[in-house]
């Protein structure tokens, strides 16, 4: 799989989203909890943009009249139908074993750990000894 540079972190505001073309898929990447999800920007459904959903809550009850708010934000709602699904693996709660959409690995990195760029000079290692500079060729 190959890594594309999507977007520096400051691109992307906490709570929100942005959509990139990678490879020709467009990709939406949330900011959510400090954290960055990436998923195809499409519901399975009828294909709605994934960018307009809101991002929810997951909500369970443990016994009638008693509900409790978990994951604030990390639940996508379709903004056409409604179907939710985890930002985290794109999985489905309405048929979670055969709807879900693509996710994609996301990871944060120093400017300085991306790759070099094509045009680098060859370097040689250096040494000095006594008063003597010495180049390993």
């Amino acid at each position: 799989m190959a890594r594309h540079i999507v977007a520096s972190t400051s691109e992307i505001p906490r709570g929100g989203n942005k959509v990139v073309d990678v490879a020709g898929r467009d990709i939406v990447v949330f900011h959510v909890n400090g954290e960055f999800f990436a998923l195809l920007n499409r519901c399975p459904h009828e294909g709605a943009p994934l960018e307009k959903a809101a991002c929810v809550a997951r909500l369970t009850s443990p016994e009638p009249g008693i509900y409790q708010r978990s994951r604030v934000g990390e639940m996508l709602r379709c903004p056409w139908h409604g179907w939710e699904f985890d930002m985290r693996n794109g999985q489905s709660w309405f048929d979670p074993k055969r709807v879900k959409i693509r996710s994609y690995p996301v990871a944060v990195e120093r400017g300085e750990e991306l790759q070099k760029g094509p045009y680098v000079a060859e370097t040689f290692p250096v040494h000095v000894e006594d008063s003597y500079v010495i180049v390993e060729v």
